[in-house]
């Protein structure tokens, strides 16, 4: 990132970018959601927040630290909300926080700061345009 990028603060939306319901398959041997499928959905999760200040193509260059604070289980709505933190000069930063409604309660199961550049077609890094 360069000097002078654009800093965005982090509010949680009331709609999230993905909502979805994870299915046996999904499952370790613990009858618990595996972890990677959690992180394919954050992947997705902040790829559509980038989409919504570029149409360019983008990669996931980075994935801060990712502890998992619940599980999640089967038959579970899992929430992933979306905000971008920052907008560099070919780069967007964004987080993501996932919630399960579990008991009428919205259980904190996990939380993700991603990075995604722009990239030409021969994927080397471009200046972003703006939508």
């Amino acid at each position: 990132m360069t000097m002078g990028q654009n800093s965005y603060r982090h509010e949680h939306h009331k709609d999230p970018a993905i909502r979805v319901v994870l299915l046996p398959k999904d499952t370790n041997s613990h009858g618990t959601i595996f972890g990677g499928i959690i992180l394919s959905y954050i992947d997705l999760a902040g790829a559509i927040e980038v989409g919504k200040h570029t149409d360019q193509k983008i990669v996931t260059v980075a994935i801060k630290e990712v502890a998992f604070h619940a599980p999640v289980l089967v038959g579970e709505v899992v929430s992933f909300y979306t905000s971008t933190v920052r907008i560099g000069n070919t780069s967007v930063t964004v987080k993501v926080d996932v919630q399960v409604s579990r008991k009428n309660k919205s259980i904190a199961v996990t939380e993700a700061e991603l990075t995604f550049v722009c990239v030409n077609k021969n994927g080397k890094p471009i200046p972003i345009e703006h939508k």
